[in-house]
């Protein structure tokens, strides 16, 4: 669809005098390079049948790219679970903001930091008075905040279940405080929140939130024009934001319209408000706070984090209709009955194209004690446990490969009749090199196994995601090793015709209609 559909997209732009950003057509033809030969490959051999394979390289795409976006979720998650987030229960917090706060902060990385900001330091504060309640009574001597510290992970989401443009936060909290005393510090896991405490986060949040705009003349009594410079600057890049946010098409003849919705609807009106557990809404911002890992439970603190880095296209999810409509199947069904959502062919690349990020537009941050320059991060860090490590059962293997995933995330650390259970407090080391607890590395000695780089290699991932070897020689199961990483175009086609394989690569279609004017093109 995009190799048909891009040119027409773009003609379709640039007749109005709107062209797209550099960087959102250069995301889309890239993104057609993705997995073909003709663009670069590795060659691939098994050294013991001497039989070889070919492995296209990837365009490394933020914005759709499925298979790009599955690969980096699956290297963000297991590199906060092997060497960012200790051995504690971990809680995720959930902010969704109102509409047109997700315009907004689409594009004004300035804004979304800020907003972040407010919600982390609110949720911080939360655990650090719930945790002076419990330390009180225990006799505690330290009770101010810049004694107990808190450790976060937040990955910034802009996708919303139906391809919408929706900008908000999956905040993974270490739950519990970093309590210190004297030269020592320890781990305190904090019972779950009630509902009275995360409404108590929301309207904080929101009173934060609502300052912050009046401060920086984004008020509801602000002028649009004067307090909007993106449709100054880029008004194509604006108008697909707007209509992406609230559902609807920015250009063509359907332009101000929903997109198409299938399934049983009913009347929205008719039915009661939900109201989850540990969730709160105050004017149009909501919290969820009803998802948590224990300390221990490594896989399913993994499957959080893939869930949280997840990719905004699924293309399982995505099918073709007869009339050449384009359906993608929900997540869940919404209240009122919807299951899918079409679109035509135009519709679902302006989807598409606001979806990518801008660049140094960071989709993952850290804040606390897990922050990069936070001064006890060495400390909290070292009490990651070394991934499990096992060897493969076929005889011809060898090397050892890390224990691939499985679970799924929890609700609670509960036990069976619903209560909180404490796990024991956990000392980290002191700064001196000397043991402060039992089974923690110190932090003057390095660890006993090496930790793996920062980025796993490609048939890692694969091996710890879907549980393939990629790299096992299908006719003898040996081992297959990279002989080179080929890119010259005259290499390549050299190669690729000894092969028998295509030398170029798919075409990309020219536009369809001639450019439209600005009276046929309706933002």
């Amino acid at each position: 669809m995009v190799a048909e559909r891009l040119e027409t997209f773009l003609a379709a732009a640039r007749g109005s005098g709107r062209s797209p950003p550099r960087f959102v057509e250069r995301e889309f033809r890239r993104f057609l390079e993705c997995g073909v030969l003709a663009h670069g490959f590795l060659r691939v051999r098994c050294d013991a049948c001497r039989s070889e394979r070919l492995v296209p390289f990837s365009c490394k795409g933020r914005g759709f790219c499925s298979s790009c976006g599955g690969r980096r979720m699956a290297d963000t998650a297991a590199h906060l679970v092997d060497r960012v987030l200790p051995e504690a229960p971990v809680r995720q917090w959930v902010l969704s903001l109102p509409f047109r706060l997700r315009y907004r902060m689409a594009y004004d990385a300035r804004l979304t930091a800020d907003v972040l900001r407010i919600f982390v330091r609110r949720v911080f504060a939360s655990l650090r008075r719930r945790a002076r309640r419990r330390l009180r009574p225990a006799g505690a001597t330290a009770e101010r905040a810049a004694d107990l510290r808190c450790g976060a992970v937040t990955f910034v989401q802009r996708f919303g279940g139906a391809l919408n443009l929706n900008v908000h936060f999956h905040t993974l909290v270490l739950d519990g405080v970093l309590h210190r005393t004297g030269d020592r510090l320890r781990f305190r896991p904090l019972p779950p929140p009630d509902g009275r405490e995360v409404a108590r986060v929301a309207e904080s949040v929101a009173r934060a939130i609502g300052r912050l705009l009046q401060r920086r003349g984004l008020g509801a009594t602000a002028d649009p024009e004067e307090s909007d410079p993106l449709v100054r600057e880029e008004p194509l890049l604006a108008a697909l934001a707007s209509a992406s946010t609230a559902g609807r098409v920015a250009m063509g003849s359907r332009a101000g319209q929903r997109a198409f919705r299938f399934g049983d609807h009913v009347d929205v009106d008719d039915l009661p408000a939900r109201a989850g557990r540990r969730c709160a809404s105050v004017g149009g911002l909501s919290i969820h706070a009803d998802v948590a890992v224990p300390a221990r439970d490594r896989r399913r603190l993994e499957r959080l984090c893939r869930y949280a880095a997840r990719p905004a296209l699924a293309l399982e999810r995505l099918s073709l209709l007869p009339d050449g409509r384009l359906v993608y199947r929900l997540k869940q069904r919404w209240r009122d009955g919807t299951t899918h959502v079409g679109f035509e062919p135009l519709e679902l690349m302006e989807r598409l194209a606001s979806l990518v990020p801008p660049p140094r537009f960071n989709l993952v941050r850290y804040h606390g004690v897990l922050a990069p320059a936070a001064r006890d991060r060495a400390r909290v860090v070292e009490t990651v446990p070394q991934p499990q490590t096992f060897r493969p059962e076929r005889s011809g293997q060898h090397g050892q490969h890390r224990q691939p995933c499985s679970g799924c995330v929890g609700n609670e650390n509960e036990n069976d009749a619903g209560r909180h259970v404490e796990k024991p407090v956990r000392e980290l080391p002191r700064p001196d090199g000397r043991a402060a607890g039992a089974g923690i590395p110190s932090t003057a000695t390095p660890p006993r196994h090496p930790l793996r780089p920062r980025n796993c290699s490609w048939a890692e991932l694969m091996r710890r995601v879907f549980e393939v070897d990629v790299l096992e020689c299908p006719a003898c199961h040996g081992r297959m090793r990279i002989l080179a990483a080929i890119h010259p175009p005259e290499a390549t086609v050299a190669i690729l015709e000894c092969l028998g394989l295509p030398t170029r690569a798919p075409p990309i279609a020219p536009a369809m209609v001639p450019a439209r004017t600005d009276s046929e093109l309706d933002f």
